[in-house]
């Protein structure tokens, strides 16, 4: 039996609020929609204030 692999689709910036999609990306900064928040690379920074990836954390409605 395998065991389901749940990927975040959803991210949430701690600092302004921003929520990056995985569906949409950021195609202003760079990241083409349906790119997974592993696969960003650690420069990206959030669009919106600026806050490091390392700022955001798993978002889930």
């Amino acid at each position: 039996m395998t065991e389901a692999v749940r990927t975040i689709q959803r991210w949430h910036c701690e600092s302004c609020g921003y929520i990056y999609d995985v569906a949409n990306g950021d195609p202003d900064g760079g990241i083409p929609p349906g790119t997974a928040f592993e696969d960003i690379p650690d420069t990206w920074f959030c669009p919106v204030c600026g806050a490091r990836k390392r700022d955001f954390t798993p978002y889930d409605d």
